[in-house]
């Protein structure tokens, strides 16, 4: 510390306490009650027992626990797969654009991406609606009389669709700006050299600009991950995890055990094993990052 300032670090100190309680407190909170017996009475009257791992015992001898798991590793994979490509055409789309063209552009993604997810969710629930929905009215226009009232968020498969063009619409402006802010940091000599050797696009794609991103393409996906798996405003907005439970991922899982059940001791052991999943599944991402 000898000749640095210490008066930046003294300014920034109550911002990262403040950030460090916010994230860690609800972490240690959660941690605790899934090590207890925490039904309605306890929420009352306090006094909670420790139970040791028995929530955990409990889940993980379920058929109900896996069930959800699978179906929130399908979730996240279809997701994070549609955002990256989409979001890797997108940026590829705004270098090449003329920059009138690609400043109209650049503000359609960040007013999608600035929309509220509330909002967001409420518009898409419009949209799909079954008699009034323009979704079903530009595909009667279209000559799919099958589609003429059809109820979207009956059919479970149907409410899995909406949900993944939701999630993946508001998460392609992020992705794709950083990835163009990407692109415009690679040397036009590369390119011209590539293509002086005969390179055809899809080549130079991955033999030039896909090794120079490498660490950004590995950080979206670790954020898209992220982002997805804990996906919980726009599902329960848009189906509450319905119907039946064909799109009750972990997040929403967790909420209707604590929330129907009053099983709060159950729900965070729900929300802790989501957390553990989330470390392991990203660690490996995360050391080729620090190693590249």
């Amino acid at each position: 510390m000898r000749g640095r300032p210490f008066w930046p670090y003294l300014l920034i100190a109550p911002t990262v306490a403040g950030g460090a309680f916010l994230l860690l407190y609800p972490v240690a909170k959660a941690a605790v009650i899934s090590l207890q017996h925490f039904r309605m009475g306890e929420l009352i009257k306090g006094g909670a027992a420790f139970i040791g791992f028995g929530n955990y015992a409990e889940l993980l001898s379920g058929d109900e626990f896996w069930a959800v798991l699978l179906r929130t590793v399908w979730w996240t994979a279809v997701n994070v797969v549609l955002i990256v490509v989409l979001s890797t055409a997108v940026a590829l789309l705004l270098v090449r654009l003329r920059r009138g063209m690609r400043l109209a552009l650049m503000s359609a993604l960040a007013l999608a991406w600035a929309t509220p997810i509330i909002a967001a969710t409420t518009v898409f629930q419009w949209l799909f609606q079954s008699e009034l929905g323009v979704v079903n009215w530009l595909l009667v226009t279209l000559g799919l009389d099958s589609f003429r009232g059809y109820t979207w968020f009956a059919d479970g498969d149907a409410t899995f669709a909406v949900l993944v063009v939701l999630v993946v619409w508001q998460s392609v402006p992020f992705a794709a700006l950083t990835l163009y802010a990407g692109l415009t940091t690679i040397p036009a000599e590369l390119y011209e050299s590539a293509r002086i050797d005969g390179g055809t696009g899809w080549q130079i794609f991955w033999q030039v600009t896909l090794p120079m991103l490498r660490t950004l393409f590995a950080l979206i996906v670790s954020l898209e991950v992220i982002w997805v798996a804990k996906c919980f405003p726009q599902i329960w907005v848009l189906s509450q995890g319905g119907p039946g439970d064909a799109t009750t991922t972990l997040p929403v899982y967790a909420f209707k055990i604590a929330r129907v059940l009053h099983r709060y001791d159950l729900g965070s052991a729900v929300a802790m094993l989501t957390v553990l999943i989330l470390v392991v599944a990203l660690i490996s991402n995360l050391r080729r990052m620090v190693g590249s």
